[in-house]
């Protein structure tokens, strides 16, 4: 039996507060974890991923060919009939249904559910209640329900491709799950055990539920700059986001601030997000003489779309002038202020090169940050 994969991934978000399936989740967005158990499980062969319209760009970008991407309805039974029917013209003959807001559903949920589908039976991953239940009929009326005989639903739901477009063409009414499809059509439904892990982010804290699963990681990053000093002598001189009136600035496309360079380098290095370089090419003229402010904030950017966070930066300068460390204070509070740390988790040095080289001869400033974030 050939058997498909819906993943729905249409929802609007209104509880979270914004689209929770682009949400960074382990440095990458929700909706690709549950696509990547998918992907690779052994006995799925076609994928069909329901989305939103601004949602449509992102997921399609990043799944290329892989996966067949559309758009859903405004209903969780409207995107599942547009699932439902994209998986027909892929001539799928078992079909599985998942919530793409459900990023840990497991490999062995999946067997569960596939192996009764392979068998012609309607099955939802489900795990049993261990809550108390009460029913509330009224300000003063509630009745205690058996909570050994209830389960909390879950995906993936699956089931025949034939039953489920039965189902669907009898059934009028919005349902809450796929398994309330076929039973309102008259189909016997069953359960199999899901995972407790396999739970639906919801709000901000299941996605901190979720984060704290996953744990933290910690990267290093390392940069460096050198640059020398320009033959202009009314060129401002930046170090660090901050002007240094009455000294000859340093030579470059931008206005060659050596030790923003530095930071954005080693904070891409930290996210393998490439370099300056790379990013603002000196062949651009958009790059002329623009504040290296602009390249932290969009290194910065980058670092939070991946779910970064900067836990220190530590800068090394070697220049004979001008003086460095009396404008210290002012250099950490701009960086700390342009990647949204406390001042003290920036640290800044300097050193000169007791006239050995180029830079002891004073003919230009270097260098040299390490970043640590985590995510």
């Amino acid at each position: 039996m050939k058997i498909g994969a819906v993943l729905l991934a249409a929802g609007s978000g209104t509880r979270f507060g914004s689209d929770k399936l682009l949400a960074s989740l382990g440095g990458k967005p929700i909706w690709r974890h549950s696509y990547d158990t998918l992907r690779h499980h052994s006995s799925i062969h076609e994928i069909v991923i329901v989305c939103s319209e601004s949602n449509y760009a992102s997921i399609k970008d990043t799944v290329g060919e892989d996966a067949e991407v559309i758009f859903g309805g405004d209903t969780r039974t409207a995107s599942t009939i547009a699932g439902l029917w994209k998986a027909s013209q892929i001539e799928c003959e078992g079909l599985l249904f998942h919530d793409a807001a459900r990023p840990f559903v497991s490999s062995d949920t999946i067997d569960r559910v596939v192996e009764r589908v392979k068998a012609g039976e309607a099955v939802a991953a489900a795990i049993p209640s261990i809550d108390t239940i009460k029913q509330i009929e009224g300000p003063s009326l509630e009745a205690h329900l058996d909570r050994s005989k209830l389960v909390a639903m879950q995906t993936p739901q699956g089931g025949p491709v034939r039953m489920f477009a039965d189902a669907f063409s009898k059934v009028q009414q919005a349902c809450t799950d796929d398994m309330e499809v076929l039973s309102r059509a008259g189909y016997n439904t069953g359960w199999v055990m899901g995972d407790v892990a396999n739970f639906k982010i919801t709000n901000p804290e299941d996605l901190s539920r979720a984060r704290a699963m996953i744990g933290s990681e910690t990267r290093t990053g390392l940069g460096y700059d050198i640059h020398r000093f320009s033959i202009d002598a009314n060129r401002p001189c930046w170090l660090g986001g901050v002007l240094f009136e009455g000294e000859v600035g340093l030579d470059g496309h931008s206005d060659a601030d050596v030790i923003l360079h530095a930071v954005v380098d080693a904070i891409l290095g930290a996210i393998a997000g490439g370099d300056i370089g790379q990013l603002f090419p000196n062949t651009d003229p958009a790059n002329k003489n623009r504040p290296s402010s602009d390249f932290l904030v969009e290194a910065m950017t980058r670092a939070h779309a991946g779910g970064w966070e900067v836990v220190n930066l530590d800068i090394a300068i070697q220049a004979e002038r001008p003086k460095i460390m009396p404008r210290a204070i002012d250099i950490r509070t701009r960086i700390a202020e342009i990647i949204g740390v406390e001042i003290d988790r920036v640290s800044i040095k300097a050193t000169t090169q007791e006239g050995l080289g180029a830079i002891g001869r004073g003919e230009g400033i270097a260098a040299f940050a390490t970043c640590n974030l985590r995510r």
